[in-house]
């Protein structure tokens, strides 16, 4: 089937909607679909056009990770050192960061389970709607594996290391709701309403000033890792790079004006 209806894609009033269409393996990605998500996000991050990014599922299942049944995992002949972590690099690495590096807001509406990988790429998201219904699911403990995706580099980010390493050592499903009260989700809704939550929150997102948000974005990513000297600095660049912006000079022009601000994302 080729990978165009494997996932689908759109573009609606400045949101690039990107759904994973593999309902009968719970969405589960082969490595063709994995290459065509990166090349989404990178085409959302060069296109003015788009100025906010969904990502959902379809079916029953946002998505339960890589596909193992193609065969990826069963090659033939002797292994050679260094070829796990290869694939690892160069596969779910790769998309995990195609999303935290995106220069537009994401946001995951997460309609079903998201386990293992599927879970990291939910969580990789900026913002995460989860239908009453979804699951998360820490799954690599259960197959005998070490997380991937990024997870462990994710998951104490958002819930601290000693919740990280209860999800990621036992394996249990997380629900809905759990995830909200830890604070991996931002809403739980129910499941008729979680196209429509997104596409509000998307729109809002996509008539904001663009720049701006990309720059916070990074502002708040880099923070995670950085010391306060270099986040200060990282503040004062940014500040510079969007007051140069359209949307900067805008903002400011509205507020003295005392009306709404009209961003048109550059």
């Amino acid at each position: 089937m080729p990978v165009d209806s494997l996932v689908l894609h759109a573009t609606d009033n400045q949101v690039s909607w990107i759904t994973l269409n593999r309902p009968e393996s719970l969405n589960a990605i082969t490595p063709d679909q994995r290459e065509r998500l990166i090349q989404l996000f990178l085409d959302a991050s060069a296109d003015p056009a788009v100025r906010a990014v969904v990502l959902t599922g379809t079916g029953k299942g946002f998505c339960t990770g890589a596909d193992l049944r193609g065969g990826q995992t069963q090659g033939a002949g002797e292994r050679i050192a260094g070829d796990v972590a290869r694939v690892i690099r160069m596969g779910a690495q790769r998309l995990i960061s195609a999303v935290l590096d995106c220069e537009k807001p994401v946001i995951a509406a997460v309609n079903g389970t998201a386990a293992g990988l599927g879970a990291h790429l939910a969580l990789a998201c900026d913002l995460v709607l989860a239908a009453e219904q979804a699951r998360f699911i820490e799954v690599f403990v259960r197959r005998g594996l070490v997380p991937d995706g990024g997870g462990a580099y994710l998951l104490p980010r958002l819930i601290g290391p000693q919740r990280a390493k209860e999800l990621m050592f036992f394996g249990d499903a997380l629900t809905a709701p759990d995830a909200e009260r830890l604070g991996l989700v931002n809403r739980v809704v129910p499941a008729e309403d979680l196209h429509k939550t997104a596409r509000d929150w998307a729109e809002r997102l996509a008539t904001g000033p663009t720049r701006a948000l990309a720059l916070t974005k990074q502002l708040i990513n880099a923070s995670l890792d950085s010391d306060r000297t270099t986040a200060f600095a990282a503040e004062a660049t940014a500040q510079e790079i969007n007051m140069t912006t359209a949307d900067a000079r805008e903002g400011v022009a509205s507020f003295v004006e005392r009306r709404s601000p009209r961003y048109g994302g550059s």
